[in-house]
Order: structure tokens, then C-alpha cells, then sequence
């Protein structure tokens, strides 16, 4: 025979913890690059409890940034950022700027990752060119081949005021690829192409908060990412705020059964034992 007691109280908590997720994804229905909570539940004899909370990677829609520094991937992936300590991590939010000594960084201070291109917009694996197609067997996609990553840098020459000594601006185009501009912008050299990466199992990364992923073994290693990098804009938060809405209201319900539930087996305990004791 199922203890309804216990039945109640494992899914009063499990309840509860619904309620937070479900707050924390509303709270966060305007923060640039939040992941929305999806939870999963499981029901056993002893109640109902959350099976687990993964975040949704789909697409948010974009918004502008305060700057052109600012990206939006539109596609499937992230961009990579590595930490001063080396740590290589994963995010969807493209709140980076250029610091004082040129350095692309995100907001947390970790320097978004790149591949240092030739004049030809290839990429460069020590003093060797790199074609599109061996590109694709790297070790993004799983192959044996790895092109280390490297920071990006666009350095202000103090004696003329230029980038890297010779460019009057840069551009980011579509491709993920930064330009130096100069004369006017009659001359345009590819300098870096932003490095991209996805997950044969997102969800199994790793939340380290604040919009950041770490890789994990349910990861996978990480592969290719797929789409456009537009810059001047970040990417919403990709809750569904009337979904939400609709969760809360059956989250309480729920909650309000079970208590009433609680309560009425906590009247008939105090009446057994008061029977008892005469």
C-alpha cells in the first residue's frame, strides 16, 4: 500500500522546484542570452519528482546591442571564449567589446577565441594556409586534426591612431570574419574568423551561469557551429513567457491540491493518535 503522506510531500517538493525554475526563467525573460529552464518529471510510487531540468537551446530572436563589437549567432552553436587560466567555455550571449589593449573579450573578462586569417581569408595553422575543406575534418568535427584557437586582438597603434598600425576600422561580416579597412574603405583584409562550436548533445553541457556552458563527456566533443554572426546585435532570451505563464498557474494549482492534501492526512494523524491516548 502507497504512503499517501509520502506521496504528497515528495511532490509538494518537486512542485516547489518547478515554481523556482519556472520564476527564474520569467525573471530572466529579458536578460540577452538567458536559456530558458525545460523541466521533465517522473512518477514513481512515492510521488511525483523532477526528472531533470535541462535548458532550451533553440534560437532567441535578436535585439540590438550598444555596439557594433556586439554579435548575434544566428544558427546553430556558440562562440567560444577561452579564460585567463586557459579554460576553454561556450556561450550564445555575444556581449563583447575590444578593451584597452585591443583584446575581443566577453563581458566576464574571457577572450572570445578566433583563427588568425591570410590575405586570402584562410586560415592559418602555424606558417601553413588551412582550406575550407580540411577546416571541416578539424578536431571541431571530430577529426584527428586540431587548429588551436587564439585570441583576438586589434591592438591601437598610439602613433597613428590605427588598427594594428595600418586599418582605419574593422568590420564583422556574416561569416564570422573580421576585416581591417583602409583608404577609406577601398582596401579590406580578412584578419581573423570568429570560432564557432556546437554539440552533438547540448544539453548535456555543462550551466556554469550567467549564460556561460562548459564541455562535458554527454556533450560530446565539440563540432562546427552552423549560421550567421550578426554584428550590432545580441540574442533575447529564448523563454516563452505565455508558456511560463500557463506552467505557473498549473504549478500552483498542483501545489494547492497536495497542501490541502498535507493537511487533511496531518488532521487525521492528530485524531488517530488523540483516539489512541483515551
Amino acid at each position: 500500500m502507497n504512503d499517501i503522506y509520502t506521496t504528497a510531500l515528495n511532490t509538494q517538493k518537486a512542485t516547489n522546484q518547478w515554481i523556482d525554475y519556472i520564476a527564474e526563467n520569467m525573471t530572466n525573460v529579458y536578460t540577452p542570452g538567458y536559456r530558458e529552464n525545460k523541466i521533465n518529471f517522473n512518477t514513481f510510487l512515492t510521488g511525483v519528482v523532477l526528472d531533470n531540468n535541462v535548458k532550451n537551446q533553440g534560437q532567441g530572436k535578436s535585439i540590438p546591442g550598444t555596439s557594433d563589437e556586439n554579435l548575434f549567432f544566428e544558427g546553430k552553436g556558440f562562440f567560444v571564449l577561452r579564460t585567463a587560466e586557459g579554460e576553454v567555455n561556450y556561450t550564445r550571449l555575444g556581449e563583447f567589446t575590444f578593451d584597452s589593449e585591443g583584446v575581443y573579450r566577453a563581458r566576464n573578462g574571457s577572450a572570445v577565441q578566433g583563427y588568425i586569417l591570410n590575405d586570402k581569408g584562410e586560415i592559418m595553422s602555424g606558417t601553413k594556409a588551412i582550406s575550407a575543406d580540411l577546416y571541416e575534418e578539424t578536431a571541431l568535427k571530430g577529426g584527428a586534426m586540431s587548429i588551436p584557437t587564439t585570441n583576438i586582438k586589434l591592438w591601437i597603434d598610439p602613433n597613428n591612431g590605427k588598427f594594428l598600425g595600418k586599418y582605419d576600422e574593422y568590420e564583422i561580416k556574416n561569416d564570422g570574419t573580421i576585416y581591417g579597412k583602409a583608404d577609406g574603405g577601398n582596401r579590406s583584409v580578412p584578419l581573423y574568423k570568429i570560432a564557432t562550436a556546437n554539440f552533438h548533445n547540448p544539453n548535456g553541457l555543462f550551466d556554469k551561469g550567467s549564460g556561460i556552458f562548459e564541455e562535458t563527456t554527454e556533450s560530446g566533443k565539440p563540432v562546427v557551429g552552423r549560421g550567421e554572426i550578426r554584428s550590432g546585435l545580441l540574442e533575447q532570451a529564448n523563454t516563452d513567457f505565455k508558456a511560463n505563464i500557463a506552467n505557473y498557474q498549473q504549478a500552483k494549482v498542483q501545489l494547492e491540491i497536495v497542501n490541502a492534501l498535507i493537511k487533511a492526512n496531518k488532521q487525521l494523524l492528530q485524531s488517530a493518535m488523540e483516539l489512541a491516548t483515551q
